[in-house]
């Protein structure tokens, strides 16, 4: 038996009028999913435990089994996990996204237009990250370079505090959302003067792109130490992501990591090639367990876009579920594929929620017959319900 994960990041929404009343998963065309909803078990799970923050670390590591009330230390140190870092068990770990802030007021009464400097390609990220560790990096403090506009931050034998994500609070003055320690709002307001006028932003506004023009911190944690996913569950399992974290998550669980050349975390994502990956480490390479991620759907919440979250969708179903799908039937290998959300990401707020999120559960060894459409709505109404997210993969696996 193989086990497949597919992952649509933020997937979930509520009915939008544009829409004509459906939510973007509802409205959306997925023959794919739609096929394996009628054949398989349609139901609802909550991923995001009663009092968290409903980010993608709280629930992605829920999908994959562990319990965050138990296993999460916070989502910067899964991060960091991804990209090498080191870190001992008194080190605060920070997210520090590079975004885009208005440029005339005072620091405190700038407003933040963009979470994502306009999805900064990493290439050029990497330069201004240069620029901030020129000026900032010491035996305390370092920095280093993650994906687009996520990065990371060491503050050595460092002081955990409350961050605020920098996407909850697009278009505000951001004077009320800082942080309150002040070595880090201090490194917020320096690195604005280290950036703004940076060659590489001058050159970015020219060409009418967002400027990367501050850092801003959040997600900060400790180091993690999750149990292996083979001791778990017994499966050799590998991931297929564009996004650091949930590298970071696969590291820290033991799995082999999968880098997909031209995935990006967005629209314009390599999906061949992660639907590819997925084929290989299934085919190829021993795995029995594959976790496909896709933060396209997140993306497009965050800024807003609505067709462009419904093509998402469409693309995550014609060009990832699809090819997976039809590979494993050619090898003729039996198989169980969960397709689902982390959270929401409703496009009338541009972040997440921590509501229940729809799944579809398939075994091709048990295949029903009935008409269903995989969405919020038939979900909701098969009554099935799993409460504890992490639980679901447990069933998942026994069947």
């Amino acid at each position: 038996m193989k086990y497949i994960v597919i992952l649509g990041d933020g997937m979930a929404d509520e009915p939008i009028a544009a829409l004509g009343g459906k939510t973007p998963l509802e409205f959306a065309d997925t023959p794919t999913m739609d096929e394996l909803a009628s054949k398989g078990e349609l139901g609802m799970v909550q991923n995001v435990p009663a009092g968290m923050s409903p980010g993608s670390e709280v629930a992605n590591l829920s999908v994959m089994g562990y319990d965050p009330l138990t296993d999460f230390t916070g989502r910067s140190p899964l991060e960091a996990l991804s990209v090498g870092v080191q870190m001992e068990p008194d080190d605060i770990v920070f997210r520090c996204n590079l975004v885009t802030l208005t440029e005339e007021e005072p620091y405190p009464e700038k407003t933040i237009l963009d979470h994502s400097s306009g999805e900064i390609a990493t290439a050029d990220a990497d330069i201004l990250m240069d620029a901030i560790r020129e000026q900032f990096n010491d035996e305390t403090f370092q920095f280093y370079t993650g994906t687009s506009y996520r990065h990371i931050m060491i503050w050595k034998h460092g002081r955990l505090t409350r961050l605020e994500p920098p996407h909850d609070h697009l278009t505000k003055v951001i004077g009320p959302w800082l942080p309150q320690e002040p070595v880090l709002r201090d490194f917020m307001e320096r690195s604005f003067d280290i950036l703004n006028n940076h060659p590489l932003n001058l050159q970015r506004a020219a060409e009418g792109k967002n400027k990367a023009n501050s850092l801003w911190y959040w997600g900060a944690g400790t180091r993690p130490s999750l149990r292996s996913f083979r001791e778990k569950t017994g499966l050799n399992g590998a991931m297929v992501s564009a996004v650091d974290l949930l590298k970071g998550i696969a590291v820290g669980a033991g799995m082999k990591v999968y880098q997909v050349e031209g995935a990006t975390g967005s629209i314009d994502t390599n999906w061949e090639g992660k639907a590819q990956a997925a084929i290989d480490a299934l085919l190829k390479d021993g795995c029995d367990f594959v976790y496909v991620h896709v933060e396209a759907p997140d993306e497009m919440a965050h800024q807003g876009l609505v067709e462009e979250k419904v093509k998402s969708i469409e693309y995550l179903d014609k060009r990832v579920i699809a090819p997976i799908k039809q590979a494993v039937e050619d090898a003729g290998e039996d198989y169980r594929m969960l397709i689902l959300p982390d959270h929401p990401n409703l496009l009338r707020l541009r972040t997440h929620t921590g509501d229940p999120v729809p799944y579809v559960l398939f075994d091709s060894t048990r295949q029903r017959k009935k008409k269903a459409r995989y969405g919020e709505t038939e979900a909701k109404a098969t009554g099935n319900f799993e409460p504890q997210g992490y639980r679901l993969m447990e069933r998942f696996l026994k069947g």
